[in-house]
């Protein structure tokens, strides 16, 4: 994956085995995972953190490899339909959250250039993405301020 603000080599990565069926050892039932799916959500938990804590933890001490496998719906499709699910997208919620505490670090420290760049690169990309979810996930006039930034985390 080539990185977008260096002049770096991307990371190699090997692909996830391509697999069809959950493991025979994975037999929890769907209505648990979507119940415990829901649940974490409701802890505070976002989609990606979600799976990790369903891989680790499992649903009724079993873990659960895969929700997609196992449920045929993605994290998000079951929070979707639940009305568990954050207003804005998992990746855009973190970038805004980098941003806005870059944005802090240098109000306190005005000198710092390495973090100013930082927050530059952070921003570029808030305002890119937030370019790819206008219209669906986000209203049409959104523009990203460090205010409105704030408001919405």
């Amino acid at each position: 994956m080539a990185r977008m603000h260096t002049r770096r080599r991307g990371s190699s990565s090997s692909d996830t085995p391509v697999a069809d069926d959950p493991p025979e050892w994975s037999d929890v039932d769907t209505d648990a995972i979507e119940k415990r799916v829901v649940e974490l959500a409701e802890e505070g938990y976002g989609p990606s953190q979600i799976g990790l804590k369903l891989r680790d933890e499992g649903v009724q001490g079993t873990p659960v490899p895969d929700v997609q496998l196992a449920t045929d719906k993605k994290v998000t499709e079951i929070l979707d339909e639940h009305d568990a699910g954050s207003e804005l997208p998992e990746d855009l919620r973190n970038l805004l959250e980098r941003a806005v505490r870059l944005r802090e670090h240098m109000a306190a420290n005005p000198g710092d250039a390495q973090n100013k760049r930082a927050l530059q690169n952070a921003e570029a990309k808030v305002r890119r993405l937030a370019d790819y979810y206008r219209g669906d996930e986000l209203n049409e006039d959104f523009k990203y301020t460090y205010e409105r930034a704030r408001e919405l985390l």
